[in-house]
């Protein structure tokens, strides 16, 4: 994938004013590297690979969330103006959950070791992130600028972002508060999914930069999957239900790939890695429940996959980076 953002040379961008353009979607990196390494925890907990894969990569997602969540504050402090104008985007402003949802995701992957900070993490997230979601829905509700090629994936974040709550919180709240992020998440999931789908048959495809999010069509599914085992504990007949339309949605888009190696790099292809590690992860599960080479190959091979994206992804990022081509004006 070739790198394609506006032309500006490091030597002619002052760190203030690359500062000034640190875009709030930087944090789907978070969300990846932790869904990368939430995918090699499980993978270690079922056996056949060494856990200390999956505990550096709990390291190295950590720190870039410090590092990510720093820089962001510094913007805020500098730069309240572009903040603003992120937050008044109509599609800039679905990234800022991106912030509750990292931390979600490392308390996800810090329980089963230090409890005590994974609550911090999970109680902040998990506060953050409703705070998003009455501020998200409050804008389109009371819009005056939104139209229907605005709708996008991306717009699963702020809302069925709260499915994801249940996953650690089980372990670490009353069960009700889990059910209420769920119950939003859920039911807000198939509204949101109506209206995207609707704007992807019937208007303009999605601009090459947005493309990558339709990867985020996989997640709700596949992170129900996991909140609603979390939950009750038993894979039914409505669990079986999440897992497989996220199977079908995979299969979906991997029938689509060639369309999406073609594209630019963007920033918005990190798109591509949380999706596709909740599926790991989701399949994981299914394997130790159900049993079947089926299951366990394909999560095998999801992994695989995974890491293999999200290694590219990180190239690819750096290099933008390198060549001046991130924190630069749209």
């Amino acid at each position: 994938m070739s790198v394609q953002t506006p032309a500006l040379s490091p030597t002619n961008a002052a760190p203030d004013a690359r500062l000034a353009h640190f875009p709030v979607a930087l944090f789907s990196t978070v969300m990846g590297m932790a869904g990368l390494t939430l995918a090699w925890l499980k993978a270690a907990h079922l056996g056949g690979v060494p856990a200390w894969i999956g505990d550096g990569l709990r390291w190295v997602a950590s720190g870039l969330n410090l590092f990510l969540l720093v820089v962001y504050a510094l913007k805020v402090v500098r730069h309240p103006g572009e903040v603003a104008a992120e937050r008044r985007h109509p599609i800039k402003l679905n990234f800022f959950p991106a912030i509750s949802i990292g931390l979600l995701l490392l308390a996800t992957a810090w329980v089963g070791t230090v409890p005590g900070a994974a609550q911090w993490m999970w109680g902040v997230g998990a506060a953050m992130h409703l705070g998003f979601t009455l501020w998200a829905m409050s804008s389109w509700i009371h819009h005056t600028h939104y139209d229907i090629k605005h709708a996008n994936p991306a717009w699963f974040i702020p809302v069925v972002g709260n499915i994801l709550v249940p996953v650690a919180g089980v372990k670490l709240a009353p069960a009700d508060i889990s059910w209420f992020f769920f119950s939003i998440g859920l039911v807000f999931w198939l509204v949101l999914m109506t209206i995207v789908l609707y704007r992807l048959f019937f208007h303009e495809p999605l601009p090459a930069r947005l493309t990558p999010t339709l990867f985020i069509l996989i997640a709700p599914p596949a992170v129900g999957f996991l909140s609603y085992l979390a939950l009750v504990g038993v894979l039914d007949a409505f669990a079986r239900v999440l897992y497989f339309t996220a199977l079908f949605l995979t299969l979906l888009l991997a029938t689509n790939a060639l369309r999406f190696f073609r594209l630019p790099f963007f920033i918005s292809a990190w798109a591509y890695s949380f999706p596709l590690a909740a599926m790991t992860i989701a399949t994981f599960e299914m394997a130790a429940r159900v049993g079947g080479a089926v299951f366990w190959g394909l999560g095998w091979g999801l992994i695989a996959v995974l890491s293999a994206v999200v290694m590219l992804l990180v190239g690819q990022t750096v290099r933008a980076a390198w060549q001046g081509k991130i924190c630069v004006p749209e």
